[in-house]
């Protein structure tokens, strides 16, 4: 956290799915989720241990129409959306979503940073409580695969206040730079190698207890694995995969 609020932390993650009925079944099986039905709506909440983390729905209409692929989404909360849109604009980023808000839940907007990464900020209406990123069932860990890292944190650094913590070299694929807020690491971010043709994109990690059990479990309901399980510098082992439905997530057990 940046400070006492929050600000600057990743806060809710959503997952926009054409079945969000197999979806339910497929998470609440691999990272061990409960849900919520969202009163007087089709919008379910992941519940992990310490409270609701996000949230799953369909694809909406103008996202499939667009092109628009399934995918998961995360939201940064700031202290002003509007003036924070205001910002991300002036510093080339696309609004693909204007400020809004949610009923008795905050505001929020949905932005592509300029190489076109997107990624949505919001502002709470009444603040929940923030997750233990250490504890299974909460995300981690939010990855950013772009075509130029550092000109992307930048970006970052100046809208949300985050900060290099540190560097990794990992050889011919580059330098993975890892991101923090008031001390605290968030993710890390890379340029991708030019040759996958995957647009800049993030990609969120959820902590597990028992990898290869996670893994095991998400492989029995159709899973893909894209990448691993691998150990990473630090001594935790990491997962990509892409559901059933074909979206992209990863897992991540802590050193043992």
């Amino acid at each position: 956290m940046t400070n006492s609020s929050g600000i600057g932390r990743f806060v809710w993650y959503e997952l926009m799915t054409p079945d969000p009925k197999a979806a339910i079944a497929f998470y609440t099986d691999v990272v061990g989720w409960k849900t919520q039905a969202w009163e007087g709506s089709d919008y379910t909440m992941w519940i992990a241990s310490d409270g609701p983390l996000g949230g799953v729905s369909g694809m909406p209409e103008r996202a499939s129409k667009a092109g628009i692929p399934p995918h998961w989404t995360s939201n940064v909360l700031v202290a002003d959306v509007d003036a924070t849109v205001a910002k991300a604009r002036k510093m080339d980023a696309k609004v693909l979503v204007e400020p809004s808000d949610i009923p008795k839940v905050g505001r929020f907007a949905v932005i592509a940073d300029p190489q076109g990464a997107s990624i949505s900020v919001f502002a709470w209406t009444t603040p929940m409580p923030s997750h233990d990123g250490s504890k299974a069932g909460n995300f981690c860990w939010n990855e950013l695969a772009t075509t130029n890292h550092e000109s992307a944190f930048q970006f970052y650094s100046a809208l949300f206040g985050w900060q290099k913590s540190r560097e990794f070299d990992m050889g011919p694929q580059g330098k993975y730079l890892i991101y923090g807020a008031g001390g605290v690491d968030l993710g890390g971010m890379f340029t991708k190698g030019k040759d996958t043709p995957k647009p800049p994109s993030w990609l969120y990690y959820v902590e597990v207890m028992g990898l290869d059990a996670a893994v095991g479990r998400a492989k029995a309901k159709g899973a893909k694995i894209l990448n691993g399980p691998m150990e990473v510098p630090g001594g935790a082992r990491i997962a990509q995969l892409a559901d059933p439905q074909g979206v992209p997530f990863a897992l991540h057990e802590a050193k043992k």
